[in-house]
C-alpha cells in the first residue's frame, strides 16, 4: 500500500532536518513552496506542516512562518528528565562526576543501536538532586556516529542538547521501562546507600527524528523522598 501523500512530505522535510541541511531554528519554504517543490497541492503541504508540528518537530509562528525547533538546555532536560519531589516540583539535577570511555560494543548493543557500532562510548555519570547523590547513570552511543565525544569532556548537563548542536541528532522520543530493584555494593556506595537499599531502575532507548536508535541509558535512582511523574493523555 503507498504512503499517503503528506507522508512523502514529511519524510523529505525529515530527511532535511537529519542531513543538517535544515537546521534546528531554521525557517522552512512556505507552505506554497513546499508544495511546488514536492509537486503535491498545497492542503497536501498543509497538512504535513500539521502533523510535524504535532510530533514537536516543527513549530509554527503566525505571521513568521515555520521553524525547525530547536531544544534549549532547560527544555530538553525537563521534558525527559522525570524525577520530582513528592509534590511534583521539579528538581535540576547537577553533575557530580563524569567518565567518557570508548570500548567495544556489546552484542546486545549491537542488536539495539542503529547501524549496529562495533564500538561505543559509555558515558557513566553521578548526578545530585538538591545537593543528594541520587542517579547513576550510564548511557551508551555508537562511536561512530558520535565521533570524537570522548575528546569533548567535560559534557554539557543535558546530552540530548550536545547532540543536536554538535552532531545534528535530535532526540525525538524516548521509551522507558521502569523497575524496581536492590543497590548492589557500587551503587550503594554511589548513592550514599546500604546495598540492598530499594532503587529505581530505568532501563531509556532514546529515537532521534528518523526513528533510529541512537541512545542506550540505564539510570539507577533512589526512591526516598522523589517521586517518578508522568502525565498520561
Amino acid at each position: 500500500m503507498a504512503a499517503p501523500l503528506y507522508q512523502t512530505v514529511i519524510d523529505r522535510i525529515v530527511a532535511q532536518i537529519s542531513s543538517g541541511e535544515l537546521l534546528p531554528g531554521s525557517m522552512l519554504p512556505s507552505e506554497m513552496q513546499i508544495a511546488a517543490d514536492t509537486g503535491v497541492s498545497q492542503g497536501t503541504a498543509r497538512k504535513s506542516l500539521m502533523v510535524l508540528e504535532q510530533l514537536g518537530i516543527v513549530k509554527r509562528e503566525q505571521g513568521r512562518g515555520t521553524f525547525v525547533t530547536a531544544r534549549t538546555p532547560d527544555n530538553a532536560l525537563f521534558n525527559f528528565f522525570r524525577l520530582r519531589e513528592a509534590d511534583g516540583t521539579m528538581i535540576r539535577p547537577e553533575l557530580m562526576s563524569e567518565v567518557v570511555t570508548s570500548r567495544a560494543s556489546t552484542e546486545e548493543e549491537r542488536k539495539v543501536l542503529d547501524e549496529a557500532p562495533a564500538r561505543v562510548y559509555e558515558i557513566r555519570r553521578l548526578r545530585s538532586l538538591k545537593g543528594v547523590p541520587s542517579m547513576l547513570e550510564t548511557a551508551v552511543v555508537s562511536a561512530n556516529r558520535f565521533a570524537g565525544l570522548d575528546l569533548r569532556a567535560p559534557l554539557p548537563n543535558t546530552l540530548y542538547v550536545l547532540y543536536q548542536q554538535n552532531y545534528g541528532c535530535i532526540i525525538l522520543r524516548a521509551d522507558e521501562s521502569i523497575t524496581a530493584a536492590e543497590a548492589d555494593r557500587e551503587t550503594a556506595k554511589a548513592l550514599n546507600l546500604k546495598p540492598g537499599a530499594p532503587i529505581l531502575c530505568i532501563d531509556r532507548m532514546a529515537f532521534d527524528i528518523m526513528g533510529r536508535v541512537v541512545e542506550r541509558r540505564r539510570s539507577l535512582c533512589r526512591t526516598d523522598g522523589l517521586v517518578y511523574q508522568v502525565s498520561l493523555t
